[in-house]
């Protein structure tokens, strides 16, 4: 067995597969309640059936795992030979993943450093491909731990949602910015900011939200290298639309990562989303 620094992650990561396998990342799903059925995201339940039932508004809700998963994940990484763990997590401020990792740390038999890296998706991502490139390079914990705060405080991530219905029944974004997002007619763009989702500009129309989210991802990536990540729901036509876009505006791009968000997510979003994750390295 070789001795290591693993990388643990959880589902709402969106990394592909193969990349995790290439950098030995371990994804703990989160669970997508579906009526009266308990699903893994990514395994369970597909994109596709939760955008159906999202559509004919049946009820979906979203689950921490369960502290004896991690426990049987961090067992399971110590067994393949990691002498220290890394456990990477979407915001705090928007699951209870964390706490759940936390939980689980208690008793795993090597050190874990839990992280609550205040991002989802790609952003969460990018994160968990920095500490498992410093590991790879020999790091320890806290080296690891440290590129992928150090990635995480330069990530920035935004949304557009065609309505904020989805986050309010959520919980996830307050009512009264929801109502008025819908009496207006407005479109919404979010943004993460402190681990939180948060409005950050109201436009007319989708075209001019879209055209904005663009003009916004750009405008953050400046001439840095960057890695960007663009993410949809039942959106691939825009997706690839908009990557198009910045592919051939972005001077220091590094990585484009163009992907479907999974059933956590999209539960909270609803069909329509398009988000752009920018990342520099």
């Amino acid at each position: 067995m070789s001795r290591h620094v693993a990388i643990v992650t959880d589902s709402t990561a969106y990394l592909p597969a193969r990349t995790m396998e290439r950098h030995g990342i371990t994804a703990v799903p989160l669970t997508v309640v579906l009526g009266d059925r308990a699903l893994e995201e990514g395994t369970e339940i597909s994109t596709r059936a939760l955008a159906q039932a999202l559509q004919k508004r049946r009820p979906v809700t979203t689950s921490r795992p369960a502290p004896a998963v991690f426990e049987e994940t961090y067992r399971k990484v110590a067994e393949s030979g990691a002498t220290g763990i890394v456990s990477l997590h979407l915001s705090a401020e928007l699951s209870g993943t964390y706490d759940a990792a936390v939980v689980a740390a208690r008793q795993s038999p090597v050190p874990v450093r839990v992280v609550d890296t205040g991002m989802i998706a790609m952003a969460l991502g990018f994160c968990a491909l920095a500490a498992a490139e410093a590991a790879e390079s020999g790091g320890t914990v806290d080296e690891a731990v440290a590129a992928a705060e150090k990635r995480a405080a330069g990530t920035s991530a935004y949304f557009y949602v065609d309505t904020l219905d989805y986050l309010r029944r959520g919980g996830r974004i307050g009512a009264a910015q929801a109502l008025l997002g819908s009496a207006l007619a407005v479109k919404p763009l979010l943004q993460l900011a402190d681990g939180r989702i948060e409005p950050l500009e109201k436009v007319r129309t989708a075209s001019k939200a879209i055209a904005r989210l663009e003009e916004i991802a750009a405008d953050r990536a400046g001439s840095a290298q960057v890695d960007v990540a663009v993410h949809h729901l039942a959106a691939p036509d825009r997706a690839s639309a908009l990557a198009d876009r910045l592919r051939a505006r972005l001077s220091g791009l590094a990585d484009l990562h163009v992907s479907e968000v999974g059933a956590v997510i999209g539960a909270h979003t609803g069909p329509g989303l398009l988000g752009v994750v920018v990342s520099p390295r």
